[in-house]
């Protein structure tokens, strides 16, 4: 039987055919249900990868089957000579081509079809029944096409096409990705329906007792007839009304038409970044006391300005941003979204006590931004790495005069709805942001973004806004001939964005007078996850000229784990917290980055193809700054010491320690004292300077004479046997759902091997598949999609993924002379 899908208004789904069929319903329930359903099984790719195909494809053509999200990139090989550079995670782009076949049914041939891509990057272009629907250069915002007129209904098959051309290269300072990389989606609604994007929830004034709210909703009515309709608006906390407006209508033929309504919520539960409160505003549109259309929008209730003296207040409360940048790659799963692996980031981030997401530099994926909303990230959401200038040959500055008005009013009219977006960025590190033309854009880009959101500060992140001498940072600056960023000097921006510059945050008040600070870029530390020198002060930073070779690297392109090391642009980790910690109109900040990156493999070119950036690693394992972070930003007790004790006997070695909740540490050597040390000042680490000799190395810390915590490090005899732990160890069985498992190589007493670098061999058993696997190391040429990895200092990274059948997966892992461990995951 082929394989087909069958598309209307109520699911019914069987899976041993492959097909979906669907058909039509009034019941209120149902409406939102069947409105919007996913479209990502059962398509067919092709990659041209000969002269022979050239951009075309045809009868002889070989396919394979495969379900969206789908990033082709991460499947490749790493590449010296990749086109798309080292930036680009030397890992080759092309030109794909998807391909689906599906049915309608006659029902729905009265209703409006769309079909609705999140991100397709890039150059993306689709055809149904071979029409043509259009072009989209931008590979980070979503659109729609509305496929109604072109489609077959009934028994006769309907074909989508769609080609992806990634083939110039570089277009890219990171890696990107290639492929339909988000998800897809069928909408089926009555020719009278809330437009894409069509609600706009805003809350102009909020107090404990009463929040009002402003619900502008925008109706499209697509018959050929007027329509008299009833437009009602019902909010909700959870599954509690909260209160209800309701509006009769009269739209004309083929038109759009906005309905204003008001409402009231009483004693409003106030959304926060500790306290991420949702609420739900379901539109209702009625003809003849029928239910039509319902759309549901997710929004929080929230009171918060930017000040120039207290920094971010939030419903009353002074609140430090405390954020990391994140590009939008999920490490061996590629760009390919996947929302637990998302959700996963954000509970490690969490765990680390931030606060803040920048979408460094791009419109995010949705499921992004509705985790963020639900478990409270302060988002700084970015529009553009460019404007008219390239920064690399292919990149979007190419499509810029065409497409960037409609790019932005998209990601404008898709995110501003959510209660985690509290800031626009028109622009990260523009060319033109030293010249008369960026202040132009910069002012036509922000009145767009005023016309569709006035209730949201917007920046730009520029490096820096204020020209600095050449002894606090580079020559680069020194070159300009103007005192200020001509585009923080135009007036334009609501808040100054500081890339770097920590050296003049104290300046602020005095050079921006009338401007709130926020630091949209900070620090640039680099570390490989376990790697140490043994004295942390032998090594040297980056030399002042950022062009030069790295000449402070270690053998294999590895960097210092201590805090020490960072990009000439930067700073270390403990430096610039240190600023931002001090003073109140220093509103926060949002670190570069959160977890390392597939490319930008800064301060390295080839073999590195990852970045070192990270305060987490491309695996998903914190490094040792993220307890210093742990220790400044969250209520937990903390006591990390670090490095490992496996060195060369009588080595000298540098211990440190990241406490809180303590007056002192003392610091053991097998039983003996070898000193207490306490915080002076500023300082956010202790440190002890000791041969070595094997053993334990135990800390304490105190207060007022009372242990607080105990910590260990131990020295590691030979690796002896694995160990595997999952994140969680049931999942659900829908065929997208996560397991990340950690493969730790131990010795025989069970203590992590730190200079363990075996590989290891994984095998799968059920319902079930492995889709990812990686140690984190930047110079790792293995293919993250294999059943092999080998490990980075005594730790690596299996991810499994579930199928659509509940049951159990039993995972191996193998090592050549290492005990193999098996661990069972179910999925139901």
């Amino acid at each position: 039987m082929r394989k087909t899908n069958h598309l209307s208004g109520k699911i019914v789904l069987a899976i041993a055919v492959g097909i979906i069929f669907l058909s039509s319903c009034t019941k209120k329930d149902d409406v939102f249900n069947n409105r919007k359903i996913s479209f990502n099984t059962g398509w067919s790719f092709h990659l041209n990868d000969s002269i022979i195909d050239k951009d075309t494809i045809g009868t002889s053509t070989k396919w394979r089957t495969l379900n969206l999200p789908h990033d082709w990139s991460i499947e490749g090989k790493f590449d010296e000579k990749s086109p798309a550079g080292y930036g680009g995670g030397s890992l080759n782009g092309g030109l794909g081509w998807y391909k689906k076949t599906f049915k309608v049914a006659p029902e729905d041939s009265s209703k409006v079809t769309s079909i609705t891509f999140d991100g397709v990057y890039r150059n993306s272009e689709v055809w149904v029944n071979g029409h043509y629907l259009g072009k989209r250069p931008n590979g980070y915002i979503g659109f729609q096409y509305q496929i109604s007129p072109y489609l077959n209904y009934g028994e006769k098959e309907n074909e989508i096409i769609v080609k992806v051309d990634n083939s110039k290269q570089p277009n890219s300072r990171w890696y990107s990705g290639s492929g339909i990389f988000r998800n897809v989606w069928i909408e089926t609604t009555d020719k009278l329906h809330v437009a894409q994007w069509g609600t706009y929830v805003t809350t102009p004034k909020v107090t404990a007792e009463k929040a009002f709210l402003n619900v502008e909703t925008t109706i499209q009515n697509q018959n050929k007839e007027a329509k008299k309709a009833t437009v009602t608006t019902t909010i909700f906390k959870e599954d509690t009304k909260v209160t209800s407006v309701t509006q009769n209508i009269t739209i004309d033929a083929d038109a759009n038409q906005v309905v204003k309504q008001l409402a009231e919520v009483q004693n409003p539960i106030l959304w926060s970044d500790e306290k991420p409160e949702l609420y739900t505003a379901v539109t209702e549109i009625s003809l003849d006391d029928k239910i039509i259309d319902q759309y549901k929008t997710t929004f929080g209730i929230r009171d918060f300005k930017f000040d120039l003296n207290k920094g971010f207040i939030l419903n009353g409360k002074q609140v430090k941003i405390k954020g990391v940048c994140m590009h939008h790659d999920l490490g061996p799963l590629g760009s390919a979204i996947n929302t637990r692996a998302i959700e996963r980031q954000l509970e490690i981030l969490k765990g680390m006590g931030v606060n803040g997401i920048r979408t460094s530099h791009n419109p995010p994926a949705p499921e992004l931004l509705e985790l963020c909303d639900k478990m409270g990230f302060i988002v700084m959401d970015e529009a553009f790495d460019m404007w008219k200038t390239n920064k690399t040959k292919y990149d979007y500055a190419n499509d810029w005069d065409k497409w960037h008005k409609k790019d932005l009013i998209d990601q404008l009219l898709r995110d501003r709805n959510h209660a985690s977006v509290f800031i626009w960025s028109i622009g990260n590190e523009i060319p033109d942001q030293w010249s008369e033309t960026g202040v132009q854009i910069a002012k036509e880009l922000a009145a767009i973004t005023r016309q569709y959101d006035k209730t949201r500060p917007l920046t730009a992140a520029m490096n820096p806004p204020v020209n600095m001498n050449i002894d606090q940072v580079t020559l680069q600056f020194e070159k300009k001939n103007v005192q200020f960023n001509a585009i923080a000097a135009s007036g334009v921006l609501d808040l100054i964005g500081y890339n770097y510059a920590h050296q003049t945050y104290e300046h602020h008040q005095e050079n921006f007078p009338n401007t709130p600070f926020i630091a949209t870029e900070t620090t640039s530390g680099l570390q490989t996850r376990g790697y140490y020198d043994a004295v942390s002060d032998t090594v040297k930073k980056w030399p002042v000229r950022w062009d030069l070779k790295f000449t402070g690297g270690n053998p294999g392109n590895t960097v210092s784990a201590y805090d020490q090391v960072q990009a000439p642009w930067g700073s270390t980790h403990e430096a610039t917290w240190k600023v931002i910690k001090k003073h109140d109109y220093l509103s926060g900040m949002y670190i570069w980055t959160g977890f390392d990156y597939i490319g930008e493999p800064t301060p390295y070119e080839w073999p590195s193809v990852s970045s070192y950036f990270g305060i987490v690693d491309l695996a998903g394992f914190p490094k040792d700054v993220y307890y210093m972070y742990q220790s400044e930003w969250t209520d937990k007790t903390v006591l990390h010491i670090f490095p490992h004790w496996n060195w060369k006997a009588g080595q000298t070695v540098d211990v440190w320690a990241y406490y809180n909740k303590a007056d002192e540490v003392e610091l053991f050597l097998n039983g003996k004292s070898v000193g207490i040390r306490s915080k002076k000042g500023d300082d956010l680490h202790v440190m002890w300077r000791i041969p070595y000799q094997a053993g334990t190395l135990k800390a304490i810390s105190r207060k007022n004479g009372k242990v607080v915590l105990e910590s260990e490090i131990k020295t590691a005899g030979n690796p002896s046997q694995l160990k595997l732990t999952a994140d969680r160890s049931t999942i659900k069985a829908d065929a997208n759902d996560l397991s990340f498992i950690t493969v730790d190589i131990l010795d025989d007493k069970g203590i992590l091997a730190p200079n363990a670098n075996n590989e290891i061999n994984f095998s799968l058993k059920g319902n079930g598949k492995i889709v990812g696997v990686s140690s984190g190391d930047p110079v790792s040429h293995e293919s993250y999609k294999g059943n092999k990895h080998t490990a980075l200092n005594g730790k690596c990274l299996v991810i499994v993924q579930s199928d659509t059948k509940s049951g159990r997966l039993e995972l191996t892992a193998k090592a050549n002379g290492l005990k193999q461990a098996t661990i069972v995951i179910t999925t139901e």
